[in-house]
């Protein structure tokens, strides 16, 4: 225990110090980049195998079952991030954006995954040898899936606000519901063609009731936790109250039934962010909590992306067919998420800005299509092979991702210049103080 204590400091000091390099000042790149190249090293490709050789615990991880030791952490932080992204689901806002955001978020969902099948399909063709039909198929649903927890650092870090912002989380939100039942589709078609014989409840009642349920309990905790923050004068008290619903949900999201052939799950996403938006448009006072809570959760987030970044498994790269198909996944869903966003946004009428610029807002990948990677496991003879292709796209999505988020974020006027001015003065004041602490009292 105290090995895994002394890595999360390590983690932790690490992260924060690479966003003090003079690289990442010069190149003016997003936080989360630094925490996740910070993961990278103090995880078992790296620091963990140092720490392996010269015997030295708390260095950095040792293995992967160590990382999904304290995952709890990782549950706890997307949850935060989805009730944090259900705060953006108030019924002002939605009058003006919620019909662009329910389309663009449907289409450029789909549009991602025909893409990315289509592409790989061919692939499939060319060398049925080294890629499946099922493979495929299963690779272009997990394509849908887009990381929130990038995006909304990028947007936290630089108080970006603005028309793409507006419409942009909300998409991300809805992302989850719509890449679980292209999953849970795609998927169940792919076992069929293994197996022969198609699983209706599997592929149509299974993800149909977990968005169900998970919306239903979000629902009901929202309104109960508005309900019993009412009794609370103290903000502090009424944090305390909020930060443990938060570990409610997200711990009985976690559960799951049976219920003869059908499955009763909930998506933890999904549950918190209903959370939000219910506490969001039901408490008066939830817009002065939530920025309590968001200064709460820094160190949180800081951490889940450190974590992230240790567990990207830099083993892929010595597959050369999964780096290949990897490289041809990657591109063939940047492809269909750009292109998904931007002759949606056409459709509903968006400005040039948002047609222009966000599908590049998309690009970050994650928890949720690592976590369709263990459904896919069960694929016989395809599951590894999945899990490569998709380890190496996280990789490079997550690196290169929020520095795409944030530039785009920045050509649509929605992150201003004056951040970074403010910045540069911050820095010029920290000089002069310390310039002024040094000299000599007289």
């Amino acid at each position: 225990m105290s090995a895994t204590l002394l890595s999360i400091s390590i983690a932790m000091a690490t992260g924060l110090l690479l966003t003090r390099l003079r690289v990442f000042k010069k190149f003016n790149l997003p936080d989360v980049t630094a925490y996740l190249i910070a993961g990278v090293l103090i995880g078992p490709c790296i620091f963990g195998r140092l720490t392996a050789f010269i015997g030295v615990p708390g260095l950095g991880f040792q293995s992967y079952e160590e990382l999904d030791g304290i995952g709890v952490i990782s549950d706890v932080a997307l949850g935060f991030i989805a009730f944090s992204i259900g705060n953006e689901f108030r019924l002002s806002q939605l009058r003006e954006t919620g019909k662009q955001a329910t389309v663009i978020g449907i289409i450029q969902a789909v549009v991602a995954t025909l893409v990315t099948d289509i592409g790989l399909m061919i692939i499939h063709f060319i060398r049925p040898d080294v890629l499946s039909a099922p493979a495929a198929i299963t690779l272009g649903a997990i394509a849908a899936a887009t990381a929130p927890a990038a995006t909304l650092m990028v947007v936290r870090q630089y108080k970006a606000k603005g028309p793409l912002v507006d419409i942009l989380l909300p998409i991300v939100a809805l992302d989850d519901a719509v890449g679980l039942v292209l999953f849970a589709v795609s998927f169940g078609i792919a076992k069929a063609l293994k197996t022969g014989s198609p699983d209706v409840v599997s592929i149509i009642v299974n993800p149909i009731i977990e968005i169900g349920v998970s919306l239903l309990l979000g629902a009901v905790a929202g309104y109960a936790l508005t309900k019993i923050e009412a009794k609370f004068n103290s903000n502090t008290n009424r944090l305390v109250m909020t930060i443990s619903f938060v570990f409610l949900t997200v711990a009985i999201s976690m559960l799951k039934f049976k219920a003869g052939p059908v499955t009763i799950g909930f998506s933890p996403l999904l549950v918190c962010m209903m959370l939000g938006s219910v506490f969001c448009n039901m408490c008066p006072l939830s817009g002065e909590i939530m920025k309590v809570a968001d200064g709460w959760t820094g160190p949180i987030l800081e951490l889940f992306f450190v974590i992230s970044g240790a567990q990207l498994d830099l083993t892929v790269f010595s597959k050369i067919m999964a780096v290949v198909i990897g490289i041809a996944y990657t591109l063939f869903r940047a492809v269909g998420k750009y292109y998904g966003a931007k002759y949606s946004a056409k459709s509903v009428h968006c400005t040039k800005s948002i047609e222009k610029y966000l599908g590049i807002t998309l690009l970050p990948q994650a928890g949720v299509a690592l976590g369709m990677c263990v459904t896919a496991a069960d694929l016989p003879g395809d599951g590894d092979l999945i899990r490569n292709i998709v380890l190496f796209s996280v990789l490079i999505n997550q690196l290169v991702g929020p520095s795409l988020t944030k530039w785009a974020l920045t050509k649509a006027g929605d992150i201003r210049p004056q951040s970074d001015e403010t910045l540069h003065r911050r820095e010029r004041k920290l000089d002069e103080a310390q310039k002024k602490g040094a000299q000599p009292r007289t």
